[in-house]
């Protein structure tokens, strides 16, 4: 049995709790709680503190412990700060309480996506700093706005100033997922988020009468054709036990408007839709696809983009790649099993890949189920320590992978 009382608590833990009650949530996010909490974990560490605000009030704060080479490309340890939004009444506990149970689940929101993990890189860099390690390698920590509502006011415009280019990042680490397994999941690629909504014009008139060329008629066969797709999709997902989520196109419905009153045909009607591609889809193909089933509908059919990546990028998973490597090799050491999969939704790794550094999304959670975005968040402070360690090994071996050839 866990006890309550402060004293006989990890002071790992505590930290991690004090941070949970920031109230990030999604949409209004209290970003100022978090930069002066960074500010203070880097003057206790020693480590040098830079914020860059890329539009106002979005500031990405980056904590750098400088390597012994540093003219080596860096290690990037990436972790977003915003949690998303809450529905209080089905949670046991106060979703920013950071409540911890008598058996050691903390519950609060952001305990797997990702403020655990946040803690956890600082933590671990506390833990080789206090030990006397020095890294051959800079390590940066970054910690980003907005990613929960697509990194566009985050990462998205960071990968493109000149305060990251300084940053020179050789390989990152980003979010993965819990896993319940004794497995722990390692994300090498990502599906694109492609939201489209699809509008359909056509004749108004009386709703008693049968009119032809109708805008919900024509939705309606477009509406078809893309969910006829979604379930070609999931049988090959269901069909084949070696196929994970993030491989193949998930497609649903989840918007549908349009219409005055119940008894008039409307002009126009919409329905959006959220598709995340898997990487290997041959993107210009599929957008043809969508073009065609909008064009079979009829006339006065068509559809925009309101979300739309297109540079699905591959980090590499054998032996010969250094940064695998390193990974792979520490957790070999640990005896982690690994799990290598694409990521069925979307992080900021997408960013940092499509400006060509290698990402791997890793959440040390195994034992745990997948409650991100989910109420009653939770995670055990067991789970959270050995994370701790976890990244003490990974971030030690990444540190120090040898000059490659090319790297000055």
């Amino acid at each position: 049995m866990t006890t309550q009382g402060p004293e006989s608590e990890h002071p790992s833990v505590t930290l991690f709790r004090q941070y949970l009650r920031i109230r990030t949530v999604q949409p209004n996010p209290d970003y100022g709680a978090v930069i002066a909490f960074l500010e203070e974990r880097a003057h206790q560490l020693g480590l040098n503190c830079q914020k860059v605000e890329v539009v106002p009030g979005y500031v990405i704060t980056v904590l750098t412990w400088p390597g012994t080479n540093p003219t080596l490309p860096s290690i990037l340890l990436n972790s977003h700060t915003d949690v998303v939004p809450v529905f209080k009444e089905h949670w046991h506990h106060d979703p920013f309480e950071a409540f911890k149970d008598s058996e050691g689940y903390i519950y609060a929101r952001g305990t797997q996506d990702m403020k655990s993990v946040s803690i956890q890189y600082l933590e671990a860099v506390r833990r080789l700093k206090s030990e006397g390690h020095r890294f051959s390698r800079t390590i940066h920590l970054t910690f980003v706005p907005d990613e929960e509502v697509g990194g566009h006011k985050g990462m998205e415009l960071f990968v493109k100033r000149p305060e990251f280019q300084a940053l020179r990042a050789g390989f990152a680490l980003d979010e993965g997922l819990a896993n319940p397994s004794d497995a722990f999941t390692v994300f090498y690629s990502e599906r694109s988020p492609w939201w489209i909504r699809v509008t359909s014009t056509g004749k108004p008139g009386h709703a008693s009468r049968f009119i032809e060329d109708t805008a919900a008629e024509k939705l309606h066969k477009v509406i078809s054709s893309i969910l006829a797709f979604r379930e070609k999709e999931k049988q090959r997902l269901q069909a084949n036990p070696h196929l994970k989520e993030g491989a193949v196109t998930s497609v649903n419905l989840t918007k549908l408007e349009g219409g005055v009153a119940y008894n008039v045909v409307p002009a126009a009607m919409s329905a959006s839709f959220d598709i995340r591609v898997a990487p290997d889809v041959d993107m210009k193909a599929f957008e043809k696809q969508l073009q065609s089933w909008c064009q079979e509908a009829g006339e006065g059919v068509t559809f925009e983009f309101a979300q739309k990546f297109t540079e699905p990028r591959m980090t590499h998973i054998d032996d010969s790649d250094p940064w695998w490597a390193a990974f792979n090799g520490a957790c070999k050491e640990m005896n982690l099993t690994l799990e290598p999969e694409i990521f069925p939704a979307a992080t900021d790794s997408r960013y940092i890949r499509a400006v060509g550094i290698p990402a791997l999304g890793f959440s040390p959670m195994n034992h745990t189920p997948v409650l991100l975005h989910d109420h009653n968040e939770r995670l055990h402070e067991a789970v959270f320590l050995r994370g701790v360690d976890i990244y003490m090994h990974l971030i030690s071996a990444l540190a120090s992978v040898p000059a490659m050839p090319g790297e000055s």
